[in-house]
């Protein structure tokens, strides 16, 4: 059996198990699903800033966080799903290009500082401003959206709606990555002296990195609302941009698929540990730390590594072959 047609199985079991396995699940199984949905969405954005264009960021669980609030304020204040998910994308974009600034200035540890000192600021507004976002009392009194007739008030409608929000990032970053605009990001972060002085605006680019970036976050913000329908600040600390970086760098960064995998561990991997009760936190926390020290590009790096070395033994093996048949002529 080819490579393709085992690729090509493995995926159609995949889309199988996103689609049917969640009918047999119970709701908070299907809550854990949705999560993993949107968590992914939010991954996907700091993969295209950090995997991508090699950029550090410690703000993503901040973005996330604007548009949960955003969506959340302006339902409560009477409106639909629809125009605030608009504007928490919009407004995420735009604060993400302006937190790109620093990036034209400072790289690598002195970034994620700033990035930090950001994603800081974002949850102590959050936390202190009841004015605006009730502060430690969140808020609550909105809905799940409905669509052309359609509502996805029940959980299992919900996971769809965000299995359908995940398919149309999901294809909205493939066609980035793979655009100019992709190859631009990562000839940035490979070396960006080089691609200077091959054309390529570094300045523009590294603020559409963050920005593009930061509004994914708030896509998968405006969704998580929604979700719980109850928003407060807890969230949204620096853990969260903690998690999703692990994310990242554990499914994979600079690869397509690495959110899907790092978030299924990052998201579905504790809840399968529960099985071992008090324990479960600590077996995840050793998996991951054995993970990372074994495997520093992620799991996609080391599959990669495989196929390479496999493919350089081949090359190797014909290229002695080839030796021995001229030796004996």
């Amino acid at each position: 059996m080819s490579r393709s047609v085992i690729l090509k199985t493995f995926g159609v079991l995949i889309v199988g198990a996103l689609i049917f396995l969640p009918l047999t699940l119970n709701r908070y199984g299907i809550y854990i699903m949705s999560l993993w949905a949107i968590m992914t969405i939010a991954a996907m954005g700091l993969n295209l800033t950090l995997g991508y264009a090699g950029q550090v960021s410690l703000a993503q669980g901040a973005f996330v966080g604007l548009g949960a609030y955003t969506v959340a304020i302006m339902m409560s204040a009477g409106f639909g799903f629809w125009l605030p998910l608009l504007i928490a994308i919009v407004i995420t974009f735009a604060v993400g290009w302006l937190l790109g600034y620093p990036a034209l200035r400072v790289q690598h540890h002195y970034l994620a500082f700033v990035t930090l000192a950001f994603s800081t600021l974002v949850f102590l507004v959050f936390r202190n401003e009841e004015w605006l976002t009730k502060g430690i009392y969140g808020i609550m009194g909105f809905k799940r959206p409905s669509a052309f007739g359609v509502s996805f008030q029940k959980p299992i409608e919900f996971y769809y709606f965000t299995l359908g929000a995940l398919v149309l990032a999901s294809a909205f970053m493939a066609w980035l990555v793979r655009s100019p605009w992709g190859r631009a990001f990562v000839a940035l972060r490979e070396n960006p002296v080089r691609a200077l002085s091959l054309g390529v605006d570094t300045r523009r680019y590294t603020l559409m990195a963050f920005a593009i970036g930061s509004a994914m976050g708030g896509f998968s913000g405006a969704l998580y609302a929604p979700l719980v329908e109850f928003v407060d600040p807890t969230p949204f600390t620096l853990a969260l941009s903690l998690n999703l970086l692990m994310m990242v760098i554990v499914g994979g960064s600079g690869f397509f698929f690495g959110p899907f995998l790092g978030a299924a561990i990052g998201v579905l991997l504790p809840e399968w540990l529960r099985f071992a009760h008090g324990w479960y936190l600590i077996i995840y926390a050793l998996f991951v730390m054995i993970l990372l020290i074994k495997t520093p590009t992620g799991i996609l790096g080391i599959i990669e590594n495989m196929i390479a070395a496999r493919k350089t033994r081949a090359a190797s093996a014909a290229r002695a072959a080839a030796s021995a048949g001229l030796d004996k002529v």
